[in-house]
């Protein structure tokens, strides 16, 4: 049964558990600056995500570790600056949460003072618990991210679909509950199978967000770049792509350096 489209206003993480209770699919978007957060925005995402891929998608690092707490700050409020509807979600960086409960808290108040965004996300299950706890102390809404963690990548050395054994996925299903219980207002599930993550979603009452994790949770995400295709190189499962970017950007590109060469560009009613 498909679920009307209601008109909000403004995105609130009360508003993304209301749409769950109501049957509504939650929409999500990454961006990273002022630009494409601005037209994801007005085309009605409902949440956008300041993922760390940022630094696979806008620095060109091989992984998501190297990308820092300043950098994502930077990145999140040209961003926030930019919405005027969607929640804005931050991803905490790789090394910013782990260690120790007291960083992460630091970490995540800076990120909310600095950047003025509305959420924090962080990977992990009962590992990071109490820093969940901490941040959540402090009245910073905290999303969670379980199934493929990205930025576990050189514990797991690939990047295969995860939770396919039943122990691990198991354990994803105990660590969801937790993540509920310990006060997050919706979860992530990266590159898992579509019957676990829909079990995972009827488990729980606070929406579950999919990445290659099939139709039977309460969203979707994707990568801004991916789903435009401006990345022409990565084909996973998953990902649908809307447009042809690379290609048209290209062809645009390579037209206006024949016209400056060919002295076409500009021509006299381009000029002044």
């Amino acid at each position: 049964m498909s679920v009307a489209k209601k008109d909000y206003k403004r995105i609130t993480v009360k508003t993304l558990v209301d749409m769950k209770a109501n049957g509504e699919k939650i929409s999500m978007l990454t961006a990273y600056d002022y630009t494409m957060a601005k037209i994801v925005d007005g085309a009605g995402v409902d949440v956008i995500l300041v993922g760390d891929s940022a630094s696979n998608v806008m620095a060109g690092h091989e992984t998501t570790l190297p990308i820092t707490l300043d950098q994502m700050i930077y990145h999140a409020a040209g961003v926030v600056r930019a919405i005027e509807r969607a929640l804005v979600v931050v991803d905490l960086p790789f090394g910013s949460y782990q260690s120790d409960p007291k960083e992460a808290l630091r970490s995540a108040i800076r990120i909310m003072k600095e950047s003025g965004g509305h959420a924090v996300k962080l990977e992990g299950g009962k590992e990071v618990k109490e820093s969940i706890k901490r941040i959540l102390n402090a009245g910073i809404p905290v999303m969670g991210h379980l199934g493929l963690t990205p930025q576990s990548i050189y514990k797991f050395g690939t990047y295969t679909v995860r939770a396919k054994e039943e122990e691990e996925a198991e354990k994803l299903k105990e660590d969801a509950i937790m993540l509920e219980k310990a006060g997050c207002f919706a979860v992530v599930l990266e590159k898992i199978p579509a019957k676990l993550a829909k079990e995972v979603a009827e488990s729980i009452s606070i929406p579950v967000i999919g990445i290659g994790a099939g139709n039977g949770v309460d969203g979707q995400v994707l990568v801004l770049h991916d789903m435009l295709g401006m990345t022409h190189e990565f084909h996973p499962r998953f990902l649908r792509r809307y447009m042809n970017l690379y290609e048209d950007m290209t062809n645009a590109i390579s037209q206006y350096v024949t016209d400056v060469k060919s002295k076409d560009f500009p021509n006299e009613e381009e000029q002044y």
